[in-house]
């Protein structure tokens, strides 16, 4: 069974199905991350910079700079649920699969309602760890928390998937 693409935490970016490789920036897009990293060489500590420099390599899937980024960014402000989930996401996809089920536990333990880090959890302990209970709780969750959600809905369709 193919596994959904992971949603993040930041709606920088729309999650849905996903080219597996990098995206070269547009011309717009490399634009913007050299103004944030010109701000960062300035402002080290500008978490806000960090945090959007990680989402514009998470977004163009430039995985390893994206984890980095966001870590500088979670060093000065360690307790963001988002980030971490999108951390998380950028783990998966570089295959660190046991970092990226700890950041969503992680992101999920900061903030229990976190649907995103949940539904992630569900993926991972599915595709990755062939875990299917663990997969069916972390969805179970999910819809119990925001059933009314796209996370929700993906969940239901997962979970049918599980039990055939």
């Amino acid at each position: 069974m193919p596994a959904p693409s992971l949603g993040g935490g930041m709606p920088a970016g729309a999650p849905g199905a996903m080219p597996a490789g990098p995206v070269l920036p547009s011309a717009e897009v490399q634009a913007r991350i050299s103004r944030l990293e010109a701000t960062l060489l300035a402002d080290p500590k500008n978490y806000a910079a960090w945090f959007a420099l990680g989402n514009e390599y998470f977004d163009t899937h430039q995985h390893q700079k994206s984890v980095d980024a966001y870590a500088k960014g979670l060093a000065i402000k360690p307790d963001e649920p988002n980030v971490i989930t999108d951390q998380g996401v950028m783990y998966r996809d570089l295959g660190q699969i046991d970092k990226a089920l700890a950041n969503f536990q992680k992101a999920n333990k900061l903030d229990p309602n976190h649907v995103q880090s949940l539904f992630n959890m569900g993926v991972v302990y599915s595709a990755d760890l062939h875990k299917p209970e663990e997969a069916a709780k972390a969805w179970n969750k999910v819809i119990a928390l925001a059933p009314s959600s796209e996370q929700a809905a993906q969940a239901r369709q997962m979970l049918s998937q599980l039990k055939k």
